[in-house]
């Protein structure tokens, strides 16, 4: 059962459930539980039962939802700044701690993902400074109504360089997948990048075929 149907998660292992969600291992480290060597124990059975509520609660709230664009612009520049510019900013961060570990860990490990904490840093740099962009200077211009086209085709040349990003993100993961023999870390981080890469997409669709195209670009 994948996270996004589950109804709960008390009666799940914390390594599965760390392995499947992304995010999850940042919960589980904020409350000391340990989901790589004592992974196969019962959420239920590694926490407090008073605690177990907000836990779930913290894990739920990660469980990826696909709310419709809003027509009004403003609201949609709101949304696509709440869910995909504050979520990659708590994302990757994550990832990057993820790859590290796994990259010492498993070096001489065949299909260790050899880079991907520097990929990701890379990654994580490019995109701080275009959103940093966009919130200051692009942003506030089409919320008062006026339509830059340089300054959109600037964004939308930097959605392109984000793009090859994700292209190299696949290939040095092997698609998302790891391999059979892979600790909860890696799946983890696995599950983590294939979930960004998803939200990098979709947020650069929404730029670039819903927001812009509002404005003639």
């Amino acid at each position: 059962m994948s996270a996004a149907t589950d109804p709960g998660f008390a009666a799940r292992q914390i390594g599965e459930i760390a392995a499947a969600l992304p995010g999850a291992t940042a919960v589980f480290r904020r409350r000391k539980l340990d989901f790589c060597c004592g992974g196969a124990v019962r959420l239920a059975d590694a926490v407090a039962a008073e605690a177990l509520p907000a836990i779930e609660a913290e894990l739920a709230a990660l469980v990826p939802g696909v709310p419709e664009a809003p027509e009004e612009t403003g609201a949609l520049i709101d949304h696509i700044i709440a869910r995909y510019h504050d979520v990659h900013r708590a994302q990757v961060p994550e990832l990057i701690r993820l790859a590290r570990r796994v990259e010492a860990v498993h070096r001489d490990h065949p299909e260790v993902p050899q880079g991907l904490a520097d990929l990701l840093t890379r990654i994580e740099w490019e995109m701080t400074d275009h959103m940093q962009k966009e919130e200051q200077g692009l942003f506030p211009m089409l919320r008062a109504g006026h339509a830059p086209a340089m300054a959109m085709q600037l964004m939308r040349d930097e959605h392109d360089d984000h793009g090859l990003r994700l292209r190299g993100l696949e290939a040095i993961t092997h698609g998302h997948e790891p391999p059979e023999d892979a600790c909860n870390s890696w799946r983890a981080l696995y599950a983590g990048t294939a979930q960004f890469a998803e939200d990098l997409t979709q947020h650069i669709h929404l730029e670039n075929n819903v927001l812009f195209p509002r404005f003639g670009a």
